[in-house]
């Protein structure tokens, strides 16, 4: 069979082609052996003799058939070598064609790399696109291949999204296009999209020369197109109209508010139809002020939509027209007016009041003030009129010795100045060298400047004194009647009463309540006394509307007690019921019981009165103290020795007297039963090195050695640590003042059986027995120490102990020294109990 080659293939082919035909062949000639050998059977030819051979018929055929294959088999190798040089020669064209190709690919290549050019190519949308080539440095785009097709990073972003929807074009629609955009370094690129077959080639390209400048001119107009266009959006948005015009004066363009205000929909009907805002006469004047001075600036009137407005127009020439803007103030001039009127109202109200206002501007300057303010300072109406500033009428209230004496007058004018600047209204309290005392209000406005409020309330404040005054003294009167007092209001509600009268008819409860009304204390009453008739006439007559009332008087047993009572009709309507114990065994009970109450009263009353009193000193001596530390400080000025002198001394004295205000205060406190300790762990020897070191300098003043022992075992204990300090320190300072010059004075501290024992022993004089017995009561001072105190100290800190559940014990006697013991437990019992 005919072997053909295939002519696109390549040469190794034909050696192929040659090993399937010698593997054939002899094959093919077997199977024809057979056949022959087959068809010999069949037909039974007769022998032949050729050349001298005797051949039958099978032989010959097969001879034949021999001769033939041979003859194709020649054939077939003849045709297969030249098939072969054939191929060899398209081979050689086809390598010659391949070196050209490469050559040529490498060309472009290289052409593809130079500066100035890249190009992305898609070959299948599956695949990655290739990059190839480079843009120059100074655009700024990206040399690795993802931060290259990532354009918003370097586009602007306008360029950026243009680029990608048209390389979506041509990916998806085979779209070709031609743009320039622009980098984010402003440097200007030409992107030309093309299709190749499937392939899609994108090349952005570097501009020089006239290109560059058409390119960057016609992105520059693209820039102003758009910032004209968003400008326009802004002034459409206006509400004020704006209008553009030719050199020749002519409408190019208005926005919404100006074709609205000309009744069109649209701005090209209002230049189309040349419609305008203004009429001719105001049309010429802008003209004419736009030519003489560049701009014209006036208010104008006109008509729209049957108003008559007033605008701020403002026009101004440029180089390709001119441009205007029409601001509508009529409904401002009218607020303006009407804020006037009202202002000028308000003055004038403000000039009726009999309290002081002034009003100044953002300038601080003087605006406004009435005639209470002239008043109340005096001033004349010609320093008022020249308008001056804060501070000068500060500075003149001050010369004229109409304000109070400040210590630092120019941070105190600050303080008041700084009002200036505040958000929120300030208030001063002032007490003028007259007497008088002024309320300070200043209340900022909200464009700048102030209002000053000068309230006079010298005889508020006495008045208020007086009334508080003697709303006290009625009602500790009433309260410390013997006889019950009832007052109640025309509409039968209690609205005053005493104990006494609360504990005559057992209304303590029923009394406390407010607007109690006379028929529910009618109704308790009788169910104490049993008789009806007086609260039911009680009933009637303050709930009567009888303009002829009188007093009434009459008696009514209340259990064991008969009480007097009376009815006093008062001026306002109100009624007054007054009941007295008339029985003598009741008069004599009473009267221990109010000489009891009255003793226990006036204790209350005598520790009112001291907790009032070291309340009340502690402000004076503050102040003191703070003057006398402002002079030591020399910031009002250098002192002299002799007036140092002075001023330590006083500071000393402060001190002292400080001391004893606060161990009063201590003393008022506990007796009154309201001190509480605050119950801690403290350590003992830190609280007695610490009372050592304050109390060294007092004892080396007079050459005084204290010794101090702790016990290694000391320990701690719950206590309050302020006040365990304030023991050691006053029986300390007791023996400073007592032990003689050049002595000694030991404090021992051991652990005891449960606690703490404090020992202090000084050599003085000691204390006779007859008076050891008052040693501790308060205000008791000795005769013959160095410093003559209060006599708190011990008193105190018998108290403190004894808060603690400790003890004090003092062993003493003429000559012999004193020695005090003060026993601390480990844990007082409440303590214990609390944590417990």
């Amino acid at each position: 069979m005919p072997l053909r080659q295939d002519a696109n293939r390549p040469c190794a082919g034909s050696t192929l082609r040659v090993r399937i035909v010698r593997l054939t062949a002899p094959a093919l000639l077997a199977t024809l052996m057979a056949d022959t050998r087959s068809w010999a059977q069949d037909f039974a030819y007769p022998e032949s003799d050729i050349v001298g051979f005797s051949l039958g018929t099978p032989e010959v055929v097969q001879f034949a058939l021999f001769a033939g294959a041979m003859t194709a088999a020649l054939a077939s190798a003849l045709w297969l070598i030249r098939e072969r040089g054939r191929i060899a020669h398209q081979n050689e064209t086809l390598r010659a064609k391949l070196v050209v190709l490469n050559a040529h690919t490498s060309q472009l290549e290289a052409l593809a790399t130079t500066e100035g050019q890249r190009a992305v190519i898609w070959e299948d949308r599956d695949k990655k696109p290739a990059v190839i080539g480079a843009l120059e440095a100074t655009t700024g785009a990206p040399s690795d291949r993802a931060g290259f097709l990532a354009f918003g990073r370097w586009l602007e972003p306008g360029s950026a999204a243009r680029i990608e929807r048209l390389i979506t074009d041509l990916r998806d629609e085979a779209r070709p296009f031609v743009d320039t955009v622009e980098t984010r370094g402003g440097a200007p690129l030409e992107v030309i999209g093309r299709t190749n077959g499937s392939s899609a080639v994108v090349r952005f390209s570097n501009l020089s020369g006239e290109r560059a400048e058409k390119a960057q001119l016609a992105l520059d107009h693209n820039r102003v197109v758009q910032t004209l266009e968003t400008l326009q959006e802004l002034l459409d948005a206006l509400n004020a109209p704006v209008w553009l015009r030719d050199s020749q004066g002519k409408l190019t363009w208005v926005n919404q508010a100006f074709a609205k205000a000309t009744r069109h929909e649209t701005s090209a009907e209002v230049v189309a139809e040349t419609s305008e805002l203004f009429g001719s006469q105001a049309l010429q004047k802008i003209s004419d002020g736009r030519e003489r001075g560049g701009a014209f600036k006036a208010a104008i009137s006109t008509v729209v939509d049957g108003d008559r407005l007033v605008f701020d127009v403002v026009d101004a020439r440029g180089p390709w027209g001119s441009a205007g803007l029409a601001v509508d103030k009529t409904e401002f001039d009218a607020i303006r007016r009407e804020l006037g009127n009202t202002i000028r109202s308000h003055e004038e109200t403000l000039d009726e009041l009999t309290t002081a206002v002034a009003m100044f501007d953002e300038n601080a300057r003087l605006r406004f003030f009435n005639q209470a303010f002239q008043k109340l300072w005096g001033l004349e109406s010609r320093f008022l009129e020249s308008k001056p500033d804060t501070g000068m009428l500060l500075d003149t209230l001050r010369a004229e010795g109409k304000l109070p004496e400040q210590p630092e007058w120019r941070r105190w004018k600050n303080t008041v100045l700084s009002a200036y600047q505040a958000i929120e209204p300030q208030e001063h309290w002032w007490h003028l060298p007259d007497g008088q005392t002024v309320r300070v209000i200043a209340n900022p406005h909200p464009k700048g400047g102030l209002t000053w409020v000068f309230e006079n309330l010298t005889e508020r404040i006495d008045l208020e004194s007086r009334y508080k005054t003697l709303v006290r003294v009625q009602g500790e009167s009433l309260d410390h009647l013997a006889e019950g007092v009832a007052v109640f209001g025309s509409d039968g509600k209690l609205q005053l009463s005493n104990p006494a009268f609360a504990r005559f008819w057992g209304l303590e409860e029923l009394t406390q309540r407010e607007g109690v009304h006379i028929s529910e204390i009618a109704k308790t009453c009788r169910d104490r006394s049993g008789d009806e008739e007086p609260w039911d006439h009680f009933a009637a007559v303050v709930t009567s509307f009888a303009d002829d009332r009188g007093e009434e008087t009459g008696r009514t047993p209340v259990g064991d007690v008969t009480l007097s009572w009376m009815v006093v009709p008062l001026p306002n309507g109100q009624t007054m019921i007054t009941f007295v114990d008339v029985t003598a065994s009741d008069q004599v009970e009473r009267a221990l019981r109010e000489r009891n109450e009255a003793l226990e009263r006036t204790a209350q009353l005598r520790s009112r009165f001291v907790h009032h009193v070291s309340y009340e000193l502690r402000t004076p001596l503050t102040n003191i103290s703070g003057f006398t530390a402002l002079l030591q400080s020399d910031v009002p000025g250098s002192l002299n020795a002799k007036q140092r002198d002075y001023v330590d001394h006083i500071a000393s004295s402060s001190e002292a007297l400080m001391v004893i205000v606060d161990d009063i205060l201590d003393l008022a406190t506990i007796d009154a039963g309201i001190m509480e300790l605050d119950f801690i762990e403290v350590e003992v020897e830190p609280v007695i090195r610490d009372v050592t070191e304050a109390m060294q300098p007092r004892f080396a003043e007079h050459g005084i050695d204290l010794v101090v022992r702790v016990a290694p075992d000391t320990g701690s204990i719950f206590a309050d640590a302020a006040r365990l300090r304030q023991v050691i320190f006053n029986v300390l300072s007791n023996a400073a003042d007592f032990a003689p010059e050049r002595s000694t004075v030991t404090l021992d501290c051991e652990r005891g059986e449960d606690g703490i024992v404090f020992k202090v022993r000084d050599g003085g004089p000691g204390i006779p027995v007859e008076a050891l017995d008052d040693i501790f009561n308060p205000f008791q001072t000795g005769k013959i120490g160095r410093r003559r105190g209060a006599g708190l100290g011990l008193s105190l800190a018998k108290s403190f102990v004894s808060l603690h559940d400790g003890e004090i014990d003092i062993n003493s006697s003429a000559g012999r020294g004193t020695e005090v013991v003060l026993r601390f437990p480990q844990v007082p019992p409440g303590v214990r109990v609390a944590a417990e």
